[in-house]
């Protein structure tokens, strides 16, 4: 049997505060997205990611080659409509980015039940909490019975046909198998499993990296650099060489991207002072590399780190990708941002004297 998988990424993280969709949050070493897709890739032929209007290409570049990436709709089910459209799967898996731990076994199992003759299937898991319906006074209106209660979870598995079927009717629900439901389908209910939470808050995702064995140790970092400009010196910047601008005075190269970085994964004075002459010209990549052992030697691995230069000059747009490749590579390929400002004529930066950066970086303990 061949089978689809839309992985549901199109939401856009309002609740969650982030400014990002959600899906491209990062959960300790991945996006949501990409803990999504690295579950489901070992048991299905075709994953079809469904994207924010505007952020297609992103999502493109970071799912990788052989995923289809749709457009979303305005509604979850408009989303994976427009997904059903290209899935060529007799069956589909229909997943939420945002339950990003769910776990291969469980996709497995779901499949299992498709193949054993099954038209729907939910995992879910038991609710533990009493359950009030109240009316629009804030009143309660009856108590069910909680024994008879499930949470559903995705993925959720369907027979493609059975499923675009119940699409055709064009209605909005919060979970496909509501779709099966309302056009009179039978939904088979399996064993969901506890870490397949839905990350929607700050709150969820401290719960996720619990999951992770990360809860009580992920640790954050904030590093600043600043250097004059000095006649007679090759700029070097972000990992790059700039050979048409001025040079920055520094005991090192002067890449002020790379040393707030190290500043913030570990004080760069003391691990790469002016009283350690080994370091006299060394350069930014040497010292992000140098960083990023450091950092491993105490057992712990870099999560993502984010740069912003400060500086009139020279102007990073056209230079982005491969400033972030730069130093990505000389991390060990982490995930990397990379952005760039002036202070509107003030200071340092401001006047055109010099360049400043700063850098934040988040670390979990392996």
């Amino acid at each position: 049997m061949s089978i689809s998988a839309i992985i549901a990424a199109a939401g856009s993280g309002e609740r969650f505060g982030a400014g990002i969709p959600k899906a491209l949050i990062q959960l300790a070493d991945r996006t949501l997205l990409e803990h999504a897709i690295s579950s489901l890739a070992p048991v299905v032929d075709q994953i079809i990611v469904t994207a924010p209007a505007g952020f297609e290409k992103q999502i493109s570049e970071l799912a990788g080659e052989g995923i289809v990436v749709v457009t979303g709709g305005a509604t979850r089910s408009a989303s994976v409509r427009n997904s059903l459209a290209v899935a060529t799967g007799e069956y589909v898996l229909v997943h939420d980015a945002a339950r990003a731990l769910a776990s291969t076994d469980v996709a497995m199992r779901v499949i299992a039940q498709l193949q054993s003759g099954e038209v729907a299937v939910v995992p879910a898991i038991a609710v533990v909490d009493t359950i009030k319906v109240s009316d629009g006074s804030g009143f309660v209106v009856s108590t069910p019975d909680r024994a008879t209660l499930v949470s559903i979870q995705t993925p959720q598995g369907f027979k493609t046909s059975s499923l675009r079927d119940a699409h055709a009717s064009g209605n909005d629900a919060t979970d496909d198998a509501g779709l099966i439901e309302a056009a009179g389908g039978k939904v088979k209910v399996i064993r969901g499993e506890e870490r397949a939470i839905k990350i929607t808050t700050p709150a969820d995702l401290n719960a996720a990296l619990s999951y992770l064995g990360l809860g009580s140790d992920v640790r954050t970092g904030v590093g600043t650099d600043a250097h004059a400009f000095g006649q007679g010196r090759e700029l070097w910047l972000a990992g790059l060489h700039w050979p048409d601008e001025q040079g920055v005075e520094g005991h090192s190269d002067g890449d002020v991207a790379a040393h707030a970085i190290c500043d913030a994964l570990g004080d760069l004075g003391s691990n790469f002072g002016t009283d350690r002459p080994e370091y006299a010209g060394a350069s930014g990549t040497r010292l992000l590399q140098e960083c990023a052992a450091l950092v491993k030697k105490q057992g712990f691995a870099i999560s993502n780190v984010s740069v912003q230069i400060i500086g009139n000059r020279p102007k990073i747009g056209k230079r982005r990708g491969e400033a972030i490749t730069a130093i990505s590579s000389a991390l060990g390929g982490v995930q990397v941002s990379v952005s760039a400002t002036t202070t509107d004529g003030m200071g340092l930066t401001g006047e055109g004297k010099g360049i400043a950066a700063i850098a934040t970086a988040l670390v979990y303990k392996q």
